[in-house]
């Protein structure tokens, strides 16, 4: 069982990444930080939002299944009750690392879901953050990760 910082720094390799849940409306949502943050570091980065064409000024996919050419990872940065779906997906596009967003507030964790991503041999990470890690961090998130570590919302393992 890997460590979280290993986890994410093997998540963080990846450079086809999804961010489901990206909003339309910016407004600090967990998705857009994700999105933005990746994007400005270099990633290739997609969006996925079923009810949109476009966010953050890009193209936004109504699943992962259409973005072109697939992706290696996915953020689930939607309410926990939409991630079991995502996970599905994940799993039938074959897609191996997935990272259920939680901050301070509730976040997208569905226990159910990453239960059914690990049966499939998928890394789930449930909790946190990629921005909390290197290469995509900054202070802040760095900062928050150390309280969210003690508070459980960042799981020490994976």
């Amino acid at each position: 069982m890997p460590t979280i910082k290993e986890a994410a720094s093997d998540f963080l390799a990846n450079k086809r990444v999804a961010v489901t849940g990206v909003s339309r409306e910016a407004n600090g949502h967990g998705g857009n930080v994700v999105y933005q943050r990746l994007r400005d570091r270099g990633y290739e980065v997609f969006a996925v939002n079923p009810n949109a064409d476009e966010v953050e000024g890009d193209p936004s996919y109504h699943d992962l299944r259409s973005i072109p050419g697939g992706v290696d990872a996915v953020v689930i940065a939607t309410r926990p009750e939409h991630a079991e779906e995502t996970m599905h997906e994940c799993a039938e596009l074959g897609i191996r690392q997935v990272w259920m967003h939680r901050g301070p507030g509730p976040g997208s964790v569905s226990e159910t879901a990453a239960a059914y991503g690990r049966d499939r041999g998928i890394t789930v990470i449930a909790g946190g953050c990629p921005c909390m890690f290197d290469p995509a961090a900054d202070f802040g998130h760095k900062a928050m990760r150390a309280v969210l570590t003690l508070t459980g919302k960042v799981p020490r393992k994976v």
